[in-house]
């Protein structure tokens, strides 16, 4: 187990390495740079900057440098724990995603144990009632939660909030509460606020993963092992919670490491529908921008969390099932 570890611990370094350099390259690609999206956003305003004050901004952020060394400069503040400075914010990378990257963790945590809740039992009861009415009531409420974008059903709830019930429906905190610091009154004006964006976040991995969860609970139900159990006197829920759950959980298992990811950077049209303060909105400006420091950060963070996120899957699959051995 611990040279799996160590093993699993190296490879992770090496791909967070990866990542960095491929999305500091792809942020690059798109021609021109920082200075030159600033130069269109003050077109736009009608106002204008010489060339002169235009090659000074890049020599003051350093986008007159090499690709390579402005990267190595990015790499060598990250060894020590500075993400860099952002040029659209005017300020460092840490202060501009620091409450949001706290906020979008609650929400994708908030997600997933929505969907594991509800998702998982429900896939197992579709699969030993087959056929029954509530098997089809739940696989025609699977499809439409996977027909439906996200964005939609939270441009729905937000005009069903505002004109059956007359409330603002959005956002995570009360105006109040957006600037405050954290305290009780905090933490609960939040979780007030956190169960709509949990809810449409987690329709749609909640009918994927209770379509999965169905398809192979009904898989395991006709093996041989399950029949001899039968034959036994094991039966009822007590043999297929046992023995067919256990096993058929892990597909489960492997689509959950990657939701965390996906829910900080594919829910980013549900974050500027729903004005939730997250790292989404904050991630699509900085890529228009070409903001290279915050988006490469927040690209590298989402990479953190896809590695994070299998290497503890690979755990609880080592858990799940026994039949997985690491020696080979």
């Amino acid at each position: 187990m611990f040279a799996y570890l160590v093993r699993r611990l190296f490879y992770a370094i090496l791909t967070l390495w990866a990542v960095s350099i491929i999305s500091f390259v792809i942020i690059q690609l798109p021609p021109g740079d920082y200075v030159t999206a600033y130069l269109a956003q003050l077109a736009v305003q009608g106002s204008t900057l010489g060339i002169n004050e235009a090659e000074n901004l890049r020599a003051y952020y350093g986008l007159d440098r090499p690709m390579y060394y402005q990267y190595y400069l990015w790499l060598e503040r990250m060894v020590k724990g500075d993400f860099g400075y952002s040029f659209e914010h005017q300020k460092p990378v840490k202060e501009v995603i620091g409450e949001r990257l706290l906020l979008t963790m609650i929400l994708a945590f908030a997600s997933v144990l929505f969907t594991w809740t509800l998702a998982i039992p429900i896939g197992i009861f579709s699969a030993v009632r087959q056929y029954s009415i509530w098997d089809y009531v739940f696989t025609f409420l699977g499809f439409i939660g996977l027909a439906i974008p996200n964005f939609l059903l939270a441009l729905l709830l937000m005009w069903v909030g505002f004109s059956v019930f007359g409330m603002s429906v959005g956002g995570l905190f009360s105006p109040k509460y957006l600037s405050a610091e954290w305290s009780w009154a905090r933490v609960m004006d939040l979780l007030k606020h956190l169960w709509l964006p949990t809810v449409i976040l987690g329709m749609a991995g909640t009918a994927q993963i209770m379509r999965i969860t169905r398809a192979n609970v009904l898989d395991e139900l006709r093996k041989p092992y399950v029949v001899t159990a039968r034959a036994k006197g094991l039966s009822g829920w007590r043999l297929i919670v046992k023995y067919p759950v256990r096993i058929a959980l892990n597909p489960v298992i492997s689509v959950t490491a990657y939701v965390w990811p996906y829910l900080v950077s594919g829910s980013v049209i549900v974050s500027v529908v729903l004005s939730l303060p997250t790292v989404g909105p904050i991630l699509l400006r900085s890529l228009l921008s070409q903001d290279m420091f915050l988006a490469g950060s927040i690209i590298l963070l989402i990479g953190l969390m896809t590695v994070v996120g299998t290497f503890i899957s690979d755990l609880l699959l080592i858990w799940a099932d026994p039949r997985i051995r690491l020696e080979g």
